[in-house]
C-alpha cells in the first residue's frame, strides 16, 4: 500500500505572484481547501509546500505555496505530481478504495480461475470500471458494482468477482 496518495498535478503557472494551476487526481477538487500542506517530488528531493491559498478555476485548483511569491521561482516545477500522506487523505466509506490501491491487485472468478490483475480504474460517473490486464495481454472492462466486485481485500492483494454474461 502506498504511503502517500497523489491528490494533483501541476498543469502550469498562474500569474506572476508564485501561483500555480492544479489539475485535481482527486474526485473533489474543492479538497484542497482542507489540505494544509503537500508533497512534491522534484527528481532530486521531496519538498513539503505549505499552502497558503486556494481558488478554483473550471476544473483546476489555484495553489499558493507559502514563501514561493514570484513565477521563475514556481516555473520549474510544472508537470510536478503534489501528493498527501495516507493519514492526511480522506476518510472512506464502506467499499470504497483508493484507486492507488487497487492497481496491481490479483483477480480471480468466484469459480476460482485467475483472470489477471488490475491494470487501471476508469471513471465514468455512474459507476467505475476496472480494467484487468489478462495472462494473454487481453483487457477485461469490469463495472465496479457490487453484482460483480464480491470481495477486495487490499492487504492480501485480491479481488473476487463475478462475471456477468457477457463481460468476458
Amino acid at each position: 500500500m502506498e504511503q502517500k496518495l497523489r491528490v494533483g498535478v501541476i498543469a502550469s503557472t498562474h500569474g506572476i505572484h508564485g501561483e500555480v494551476k492544479v489539475f485535481p487526481t482527486t474526485d473533489d477538487a474543492r479538497r484542497f481547501g482542507k489540505v494544509k500542506e503537500v508533497f512534491m517530488d522534484t527528481g532530486k528531493e521531496e519538498l513539503i509546500l505549505e499552502i497558503e491559498n486556494v481558488k478554483y478555476f473550471k476544473q483546476f485548483a489555484i495553489l499558493k505555496f507559502k514563501g514561493i511569491d514570484n513565477i521563475n521561482d514556481v516555473e520549474k516545477y510544472k508537470g510536478k505530481e503534489l501528493y498527501v500522506p495516507r493519514e492526511k487523505a480522506q476518510k472512506l466509506g464502506h467499499n470504497e478504495y483508493f484507486i492507488g490501491d487497487l492497481l496491481g491487485l490479483k483477480v480471480t472468478e468466484d469459480s476460482g480461475r485467475a483472470l489477471g490483475t488490475v491494470k487501471d480504474v476508469l471513471q465514468t460517473g455512474a459507476n467505475d470500471v476496472y480494467i484487468i490486464e489478462m495472462e494473454d495481454k487481453r483487457e477485461l472492462l469490469i463495472p465496479a458494482i457490487k453484482q460483480c466486485i464480491l470481495k477486495v481485500d487490499v492487504e492480501a492483494g485480491e479481488m473476487e468477482v463475478h462475471l456477468l454474461e457477457g463481460l468476458l
